[in-house]
């Protein structure tokens, strides 16, 4: 059973990265995160000030965006990394899992 470096809970469910994400590349994706927290803040803001329903929409399509390109971001990292380790020592079924991700993240 794995424990969550974050939380220090053991979970049967939880896994790690085999290679760690580098400083550089965390720094990035957590940016990005925050910005698209920035982005859901500001649409709550929107909604209790009785803004216009079109620019809430608008701002919604821009929110989706934004997390999808993150998804694209770690998508192409785990195909780089995880992918590529597991079917380099043999485990092709990582293929499988990964096909099913992709397919979670249309």
């Amino acid at each position: 059973m794995a424990q969550s470096k974050t939380t220090g809970i053991k979970c049967a469910a939880c896994r790690e990265k085999q290679t760690p994400r580098s400083e550089k590349d965390l720094k990035i994706l957590n940016d990005r995160l925050n910005r698209i927290i920035g982005q859901l803040n500001g649409i709550q803001r929107m909604l209790n000030e009785n803004r216009y329903c079109g620019d809430v929409i608008m701002q919604l399509g821009a929110a989706e965006r934004a997390l999808q390109s993150l998804g694209y971001m770690i998508l192409s990292e785990h195909f780089r990394t995880c992918v590529a380790e597991n079917v380099a020592t043999g485990n092709t079924a990582i293929l499988d899992e990964a096909i099913e991700l992709v397919r979670k993240l249309k």
